[in-house]
């Protein structure tokens, strides 16, 4: 059976072109596409069919894909949602994942990695990196992941909205130190960026969503 996908962005261009691709994979198919998350929202309240995942833009008028998240989270807790962004604006991704989004998109994707994700949703329940992927999916170099209090302390924090500063007085930590913490967890997750640690401390529980 095709899984069923919902496109919910404004750019016409791109959410025809979009389209146009998931036509193209054997296994998924478009329900609807939506120009921003109030006609969502409409299409859930009309009893229509509940697709599997659900492509959500972020910056959008009516209803942005944070508003959007927000009435998901309160409204279908358990659908399944991957954020796309025409900027790598890593606020707002941390303020989408938080709010229970899967993972996050960004526009320009190549194709295979685009399929990737969505199956890593759809089979695994989140979207990372081609390679956090790989080890998260084939249960390999668990070592990797074997975190102390301390990085896991870190992790937390680095889910709120404390700049790494603020992190570095609540852990009673010099900013230096606090900078070694995230380099370090940058090569032992195989991350670039904070959104990479809050997705790594959400999908194991080190945050809670």
């Amino acid at each position: 059976m095709k899984k069923k996908i919902i496109i919910v962005d404004d750019h016409t261009l791109f959410a025809q072109s979009l389209h146009g691709l998931i036509k193209s994979y054997e296994n998924f198919e478009v329900l609807k596409v939506c120009k921003n998350g109030k006609e969502l929202m409409e299409y859930f309240n009309a009893g229509n069919l509940q697709p599997d995942l659900i492509l959500l833009d972020i910056i959008m008028p009516v209803k942005n894909g944070l508003e959007t998240m927000e009435w998901l989270k309160k409204t279908v807790p358990e659908q399944k949602a991957l954020a796309l962004s025409m900027e790598h604006d890593e606020k707002t991704i941390i303020a989408m994942l938080k709010m229970g989004c899967r993972g996050y998109l960004l526009k320009d994707i190549d194709p295979d990695e685009f399929i990737h994700a969505m199956n890593s949703v759809l089979n695994t329940g989140y979207y990372y990196s081609k390679e956090i992927s790989e080890l998260v999916i084939n249960g390999e170099k668990k070592d990797a992941f074997e975190l102390t209090s301390r990085e896991k302390e870190f992790l937390y924090f680095a889910c709120t909205e404390m700049t790494y500063k603020e992190v570095a007085s609540e852990m009673q930590l010099s900013p230096k130190t606090i900078d070694g913490y995230r380099e370090n967890l940058f090569g032992k997750l195989d991350v670039k960026s904070r959104t990479g640690l809050v997705l790594f401390a959400i999908k194991n529980n080190i945050y809670q969503i």
